[in-house]
């Protein structure tokens, strides 16, 4: 892809590590806009010398324009810089959403802009670090025209990484299966922190590391195929083991212990690996946990030994 002079609005954490990783595939960054300290303390780290200005003055420098911002204020920071004249006819303008698709950027389309949506498939930190993960990453890509297609496969390539076109009607299905396998996987690993914790773990996460990155591994290559433990096995007196000692001792875990369960009991029963009696009895296990449920106490805060 010949230079572009790109322009970003939302320095946080996607768009500073997005803008820095075109400059060093020879894109021009011409402006940036964040207004927060953090914002700012990136675009110094990651964007020496940019110049720091305004949305609109960004957009009217750029000939790529990368909107960064949170999903409930990109409809309204496209319609304000198109309202203002700074998108203009012929100039390209992505999103980073994994939520949307072209649909948001309708005021913009309306002029003659190129849209499309350009989300990076990938849990980002702000920090140089995430330069180099970039290098294999999915994009998942709506774009409408060839030429506007054409353009957005290019741009990735760019970054390093690997194109995926994703309907405009399935943007918020293939967002929920990133965020139920990203967001929610931090939410299991913390809580399994916390009970190894109240055990007495003094290292949880290097207790876990080994077995979390084999894991993880094995499903990604395997699905369900990979599943272990006292559900597949049908092991009834740990399950309800774990739901006394968890009540007792971590309480703030046992509701997504009992949910977790149950979508493992499920699927250790349709593929085969788990007799329907022996289902039954770890199914009234659970239910029994969900009617003496209590109200979790409050969750304790800890520092993990990264």
């Amino acid at each position: 892809m010949n230079p572009l002079r790109v322009g970003v609005v939302g320095a946080g954490r996607v768009g500073a590590v997005l803008a820095a990783a075109l400059r060093s595939a020879g894109h021009q960054i011409v402006a940036v806009a964040g207004e927060s300290d953090a914002s700012r303390a990136r675009i110094a780290s990651l964007l020496p010398g940019v110049s720091v200005e305004k949305p609109t003055a960004v957009a009217r420098a750029c000939d790529l324009l990368l909107l960064t911002v949170p999903d409930d204020m990109l409809g309204n920071v496209v319609k304000t810089m198109t309202d203002a004249g700074a998108i203009r006819p012929g100039m390209y303008v992505a999103h980073t959403s994994g939520r949307h698709g072209l649909a948001i950027l309708e005021p913009a389309a309306a002029i003659g802009a190129h849209v499309m949506a350009v989300h990076p498939a990938m849990t980002f930190s702000g920090t140089s670090v995430d330069l180099a993960r970039l290098s294999g990453c999915v994009f998942g890509l709506t774009a409408a025209t060839p030429a506007d297609r054409a353009f957005a496969e290019a741009l990735v390539n760019d970054l390093g990484g690997k194109p995926m076109w994703v309907p405009e009607e399935m943007r918020t299905l293939y967002h929920a299966g990133l965020a139920h396998g990203a967001n929610h996987l931090v939410t299991l690993v913390t809580e399994a922190m916390e009970i190894l914790s109240a055990a007495g773990a003094t290292d949880p996460a290097g207790t876990l590391r080994p077995l979390l990155t084999a894991a993880l591994d094995n499903a990604l290559d395997h699905g369900d195929a990979a599943l272990t433990g006292p559900i597949v096995r049908g092991d009834a007196g740990t399950v309800a083991a774990h739901l006394d000692d968890i009540r007792t001792n971590a309480p703030q875990t046992l509701a997504s212990y009992v949910s977790m369960a149950r979508a493992t009991l499920d699927r250790a029963v349709s593929d085969g690996r788990l007799l329907p009696i022996r289902a039954l009895k770890i199914k009234n296990l659970l239910d029994e946990a969900d009617r003496a449920a209590v109200q979790p106490l409050p969750r304790p805060i800890h520092t993990w030994n990264q």
